[in-house]
């Protein structure tokens, strides 16, 4: 055999050689891209139980991360029963899901529809986590320093909500109260909560198997400095989120 003949023989082999790595390599690339996980859109629909609601605002196990708003609509009344929601999540409130429909499940299985959206959706009680960082944290360390919590207008507190009852003119009075304490436990003073956001009380039975919560703070006028040593009572202020950061 002829030296130029081996030479051809060799380029050929080469080249089948080339082709078989390229056709293999790409095999492997398209097995491997068909095996990686692929981007999801985000559900738009979501079955379950109903285990928290309050006003509009709905929580399901199996859309964890979410809240569901259901725009005129007492959701309350769909606690314990199987649902299917159908709606879509919010892309400038990432935590929102929006319903459109829900639809409960009877014993037989079959689903029959209850709700159905018929105005925009409103939620002006909804802070974001963005917003929250607007929010100072508020050290208060005793009821005779007032400038830890006076013309400071917003903030939060690390504290646990009180129920209690309180003589004002001769009568029993409910008084709601945010209880602050040191690192011991010892009590350093409490704020009277003279309003809670939908959305927070919505927060606080959906976190029910917890007890302390940060609260998030329209800061109003201090208790007076005379009354303050005796009652521990603080400052009043409106509850507009409550969660656990």
């Amino acid at each position: 055999m002829t030296s130029a003949k081996k030479t051809g023989i060799f380029l050929l082999s080469l080249g089948l050689v080339f082709v078989l790595a390229r056709s293999t390599a790409c095999q492997q690339k398209a097995a491997e891209t068909a095996a990686a996980p692929q981007p999801q859109k985000p559900s738009n629909e979501f079955p379950g139980t109903v285990k928290t609601a309050l006003g509009k605002y709905l929580y399901l196990p199996t859309a964890q991360g979410f809240d569901i708003v259901l725009q005129g609509f007492n959701a309350a009344s769909l606690i314990g029963k199987d649902i299917r929601v159908k709606g879509e999540l919010l892309l400038d409130k990432p935590s929102i899901f929006r319903a459109d429909t829900v639809d409960v499940k009877d014993a037989s299985g079959a689903y029959s529809n209850v709700f159905t959206r018929t105005q925009d959706l409103t939620i002006e009680d909804f802070i974001d986590v963005k917003a929250r960082e607007a929010y100072p944290v508020l050290v208060i360390t005793g009821v005779n320093k007032p400038e830890e919590w006076e013309y400071k207008g917003k903030g939060k507190v690390y504290g646990k909500l009180q129920e209690a009852t309180v003589k004002e003119g001769g009568l029993d009075k409910a008084v709601t109260y945010i209880v602050l304490t040191d690192d011991k436990g010892k009590e350093i003073g409490k704020i009277i909560v003279d309003k809670v956001s939908e959305f927070s009380q919505y927060y606080l039975k959906k976190l029910r198997l917890f007890d302390k919560f940060w609260f998030y703070l329209n800061v109003k006028d201090s208790v007076d400095k005379k009354i303050r040593p005796r009652t521990k009572e603080l400052f009043h202020a409106d509850v507009l989120f409550a969660g656990l950061f």
